[in-house]
């Protein structure tokens, strides 16, 4: 079986695509730990603090593609990745159920 140090190639590749994603890397996991350390702290249990930090790493990959859609740079992705992992998935879907309702108004059932 041939070992990785025979080829260079390889970890070129691997390294670029790293250095390429850094960002979206870095707000994932400051995003998880953040929400970890906020949940045991409160006094949460382990298991809501990995669901729940693992939910806030996706949220914030989620939101890391629209950044520059709407002007923001990708160099402030960990700041969205502190932001999601401090307010939390309750307050991000409160936030979210806030903006769509006032957009998109829900019908009346008539």
């Amino acid at each position: 079986m041939p070992n990785m140090p025979d080829k260079p190639d390889t970890w070129v590749l691997v390294l670029a695509w790293l250095s390429q994603h850094a960002p979206a890397f870095y707000a994932a996991g400051f995003a998880i730990s953040i929400s970890a350390l906020r949940i045991i702290y409160g006094g949460g249990t382990r298991k809501a603090a990995f669901f729940e930090s693992l939910l806030c790493g996706c949220i914030t990959l989620s939101m890391l593609s629209g950044l520059e859609l709407i002007g923001i740079p990708p160099s402030a992705a960990g700041l969205l990745g502190g932001m999601v992992g401090l307010l939390g998935v309750d307050k991000v879907r409160a936030f979210a159920d806030r903006v769509t309702g006032f957009k998109l108004p829900g019908r009346s059932s008539e």
